[in-house]
């Protein structure tokens, strides 16, 4: 096992567990909480995340943690971890099961590995750049889907596509798909990743939401974006896509840097 299936395997096991803490939580009638920037949170959120970071702590004790809940630990380390425990708290509290835990490993902002567990649904993707990317222990593959017409397009929420080009390019891009919804959060990449969709959009993201999704769609045959077109995790937006539509939703939706 080299370096990378390794920080792949221990991606996996810390999303499990944190997902697992998460899932003893759900549809139990927690009490809801507003963070200062206006997004809800829970005992679920906080106590999944201590589950994650004690076992990251145990183990790796010289790597740092980003975390939605706890901020960052140890931020001059070379190597860290970058934790959402419930990626879709709106949708987990309200007893919905399309939510999920994020683990990323990155050095720097290179993403080293990353796992994508959505317990309630029993459903785990995990990736490495080099080393594929398996879902439930088999290699996960985008679409082949190569007209826009017969794609799905997903966001999470079109109210969050608040910038006036870039709603009016999505709504545009939408009336030309097959099918557009609102899969949203981190189930919308996990259709992409595993070809059951051939986009996904979101006009806000945070490291913690994108950083595990990177490598799972880019080693599932996708393109992983900035609204800009720049293969980063660190861009405050994405745009995930199949190999074959990446080039024409990047210029439907104005990307200034298209992936060729």
């Amino acid at each position: 096992m080299n370096d990378r299936q390794a920080l792949m395997q221990a991606a996996a096991e810390v999303a499990r567990k944190s997902g697992d803490v998460a899932l003893g939580f759900f549809r139990g009638g927690i009490a809801v909480d507003t963070k200062s920037d206006g997004t809800p949170v829970t005992v679920a959120d906080r106590t999944a995340e201590q589950a994650a970071r004690d076992w990251i702590s145990a183990r790796f004790p010289e790597d740092g943690i980003l975390g939605e809940e706890f901020g960052e630990t140890r931020p001059g380390a070379e190597r860290r971890w970058i934790l959402d425990p419930i990626d879709g708290t709106k949708t987990f509290i309200r007893g919905v099961p399309l939510w999920g835990t994020l683990v990323a490993v990155a050095k720097g902002e290179r993403i080293l590995a990353g796992a994508a567990y959505f317990p309630a649904v029993g459903e785990l993707l995990v990736a490495a750049p080099g080393q594929g990317c398996f879902w439930n222990d088999r290699p996960a593959r985008v679409s082949e889907q190569a007209d826009l017409s017969k794609a799905v397009v997903l966001s999470t929420d079109e109210r969050f596509l608040l910038h006036p080009e870039r709603g009016e390019a999505w709504r545009a891009l939408a009336k030309e798909a097959a099918m557009d919804r609102t899969w949203g959060d981190c189930y919308g990449y996990l259709l992409v990743a595993t070809g059951r969709a051939e986009v996904m959009v979101d006009e806000i993201l945070s490291p913690w939401d994108a950083a595990a999704l990177q490598p799972i769609i880019e080693e599932a045959g996708g393109v992983f974006t900035d609204w800009t077109g720049r293969q980063t995790s660190f861009g405050g937006n994405c745009i995930a896509t199949n190999g074959a539509l990446a080039r024409v939703v990047r210029e439907r939706l104005g990307a200034t840097e298209v992936v060729r």
